[in-house]
């Protein structure tokens, strides 16, 4: 049994999103005539309370095409330094849309009102290029899985009206967050000009997401995804995925956090282990000890059919998702025990 915690991204469809896949009722989404790719979009924007959504391939896509409406060349990103959007998108920022980041150091990778008015620069300055943009980013990925509450983000939102700049939400694992927090998607579309939610980490679909905001800007993005080739035909059948993740697949990440946190405790007392990340959602972070090297740790891990990636140089990282079972935890728990 290999067990495939290297992130949540690895899952397989069920029988039951594959019977949805199957019976899709499909077009060409290019002209805009795909039914089930319409549905989809209209479902994920009328659940956030937001006019409008765009289907693509991946996240990555999804917060390159954000970035690229809401800036302009030459101008400058906000975000925590261990975003997404920095550290693992090939410098789509500077590609796609020309611009540059400013990084903060933030709470496992969480920004607050202060460190974003502190962060903006002056207008009438000529040497500094103009903020364009604020981007937070709940789960952090970097961060163990943490999220933010809804007071920060409301009180980073007042700093955006007040300085005029949009913000964006890469919300990749958004619904990690929301699952604990029990708060609304509503309230998130309240507070972001756009987010960004991905359907094939814990939701389980095999690729796709969602890019949200009013009907001018996803009429902007859709041309931008066309410029980076994201236009796709008879993306029904995986839009049908989709559909059927939003209406089954929420409500059971909190199976994924339990296990998570059934892992931590696993981990806790083993003589390879120097310190694991507060765990929050579905993600383990944890640090070994400085003779250790991460990517010495993991080679040992695959010996022992356990999957897991290399986070840094002593820090190594475990994700759970919908199939990692019971069994498996079972399994790991025997396995890891023989890693020396």
């Amino acid at each position: 049994m290999f067990i495939d915690l290297r992130s949540d991204t690895v899952t397989k469809p069920s029988k039951g999103m594959k019977e949805a896949m199957f019976m899709a009722e499909v077009g060409d989404d290019v002209f805009g005539d795909d039914p089930t790719v319409l549905a989809l979009e209209a479902k994920a924007a009328d659940m956030f309370g937001m006019e409008a959504a765009l289907f693509c391939p991946s996240g990555t896509m999804t917060n390159q095409l954000a970035i690229r409406v809401h800036t302009w060349p030459g101008s400058e990103v906000i975000c925590d330094k261990y975003s997404h959007i920095y550290l693992y998108e090939g410098g789509g920022v500077a590609l796609n849309s020309f611009s540059s980041f400013k990084l903060l150091d933030g709470d496992r990778g969480r920004l607050n009102a202060q460190q974003v008015r502190d962060a903006i620069n002056n207008p009438d300055d000529i040497h500094q290029p103009t903020t364009s943009l604020v981007s937070l980013e709940n789960t952090m990925n970097k961060g163990g899985g943490c999220y933010y509450q809804l007071s920060d983000i409301e009180k980073i939102r007042t700093v955006c009206n007040e300085k005029n700049l949009p913000l964006h939400l890469d919300g990749a694992r958004l619904f990690n967050a929301l699952v604990e927090t029990n708060e609304s998607p509503k309230n998130y579309g309240e507070l972001f000009d756009s987010i960004s939610i991905c359907l094939s980490k814990g939701l389980g679909c095999p690729v796709g997401s969602l890019l949200l905001g009013k009907k001018d800007f996803i009429k902007k993005a859709r041309r931008s995804r066309k410029v980076m080739g994201g236009g796709w035909r008879q993306a029904g059948f995986l839009a049908a995925a989709g559909i059927y993740a939003l209406e089954n697949n929420i409500e059971r990440l909190r199976e994924d956090h339990a296990r998570a946190k059934q892992i931590g405790k696993v981990l806790e007392g083993l003589p390879f282990v120097k310190n694991i990340y507060p765990i929050d959602t579905n993600i383990v972070i944890f640090e070994l000890p400085e003779t250790i090297l991460a990517s010495d740790f993991v080679a040992r891990m695959k010996e022992q059919n356990i999957g897991c990636v290399v986070f840094g140089k002593h820090l190594v990282r475990f994700v759970t998702h919908l199939d990692f079972t019971d069994e498996h935890l079972a399994e790991f728990e025997k396995n890891i025990r023989k890693v020396g």
